[in-house]
């Protein structure tokens, strides 16, 4: 017998914006499969604090780049849970390459962003198909203002982020009436992704970008969960969009 409670699967719920989600998800009444590619260390944490809301949850290791591991990840979820209302598609991965330094990016990291970011939202979406459409279902994919506006950012990341909001509209399209598929692109945001991009000008540049700022502040992983967490419960006729979380900071300059 299919469980009453609904189940959703996140990808790259290790930490960050994954982690805050699996939580807020869990707090909302779902059970989650948190899925991580590497520290599982920091996936049983989301897990711990997933049960701490209620949730049965699941841990399953899987890089989404890998079509198989990614089909054997929606057979466990189908195994053990009998459905799947929501999925949220944030693993992602990114390069270390300055923008401007054209010479540096070779082929294979190229590659490698774009099989993680592009290719693995792909790839989970189209394994989830069949359980979202039986529970009528959604999916929020996590995209970033890197994609949609030009930036500091790594080129593949941004022209992978720029992919994802693409394919969001291209799902939106393709799996109504059955499934919504919506998107989140938040701006630069507070936490361990941004501390290893901007080094030691992580304080100084997060202090001047939330002065540029309308709501005086930069985003937090729990900004980004709460936005996603109403897209799936909510908000039942938004679909094809993408959302932009950062205050105002997009909107205003």
């Amino acid at each position: 017998m299919k469980p009453n409670k609904s189940v959703a699967l996140v990808t790259g719920a290790g930490s960050g914006i994954g982690r805050a989600t699996a939580v807020a998800l869990a707090e909302a009444g779902f059970d989650v499969i948190i899925n991580y590619s590497r520290s599982e260390t920091s996936a049983a944490e989301t897990a711990r604090q997933a049960q701490e809301k209620g949730a049965k949850t699941l841990l399953f290791k899987c890089d989404v780049s890998d079509d198989l591991s990614v089909r054997k990840m929606l057979a466990a979820v189908e195994q053990d849970f009998g459905r799947l209302d929501a999925l949220v598609n944030n693993a992602g991965t990114t390069t270390d390459v300055k923008p401007q330094d054209f010479e540096a990016m070779t082929p294979e990291e190229w590659d490698r962003v774009f099989a993680v970011n592009v290719r693995g939202v792909f790839q989970v979406t189209r394994a989830a198909v069949p359980l979202l459409k039986k529970a009528r279902g959604s999916v929020v994919n996590t995209a970033s203002i890197a994609g949609l506006r030009p930036g500091p950012q790594p080129l593949p990341y941004a022209a992978s982020k720029a992919a994802v909001v693409s394919l969001t509209k291209l799902f939106a399209l393709n799996l109504g009436p059955e499934i919504r598929v919506n998107a989140v692109a938040p701006g630069w945001m507070e936490g361990d992704w941004m501390q290893r991009m901007l080094a030691e000008r992580y304080d100084d540049l997060m202090a001047r970008r939330a002065k540029s700022t309308p709501l005086r502040r930069c985003v937090t992983a729990q900004d980004v969960a709460e936005v996603i967490a109403n897209l799936i419960t909510s908000n039942r006729l938004v679909n094809g969009e993408v959302i932009v979380i950062d205050g105002g900071f997009a909107a205003t300059t």
